[in-house]
């Protein structure tokens, strides 16, 4: 018994660093400061090629518009065309690419919740399906009021 206990325990200290090292690694991989990841290159490789952040072929012109007021007309036309998912996944790249457009953050993904709960004929449940810590949690907030 004395044995088992103590290959039990051998086996533990053996393999808990190695999974605690691997986890931990792995848990860093997605913060701003690491080396871009093969997803990171796709969502670059979808941008325009004119280097603006989500604008397609089918976005209404943009042109002479503020850069808070461009980044909501691009984000109600990626709600419109795919979900408020990637509508808050453009957002919170923005805010990272683009930090002089933080003070804005708050109000546009507020905008984005009521946007999606009109999306879905005010499903409140289906729009806060969506809901992620983007901007302090005001999508979930505009999905409520």
């Amino acid at each position: 018994m004395k044995q088992l206990v103590r290959r039990i325990g051998q086996t533990v200290a053996l393999t808990l660093p190695v999974i605690l090292v691997t986890t931990g690694t792995l848990a860093v991989t997605r913060v701003p400061w690491a080396p871009p990841t093969a997803l990171d290159q796709q969502v670059v490789a979808a941008s325009s090629g004119d280097g603006t952040i989500g604008r397609t072929s089918t976005s209404p012109n943009t042109q002479g518009l503020a850069a808070q007021d461009a980044l909501r007309v691009d984000l109600m036309e990626e709600l419109k065309n795919h979900n408020p998912g990637t509508a808050l996944d453009l957002l919170e790249r923005t805010m990272r690419e683009k930090p002089s457009l933080t003070p804005y953050c708050s109000g546009l993904a507020g905008d984005l919740g009521r946007a999606a709960v009109k999306k879905y004929q005010g499903d409140v449940q289906r729009a806060r399906s969506f809901a992620r810590p983007v901007c302090d949690g005001s999508f979930a907030a505009g999905v409520v009021g």
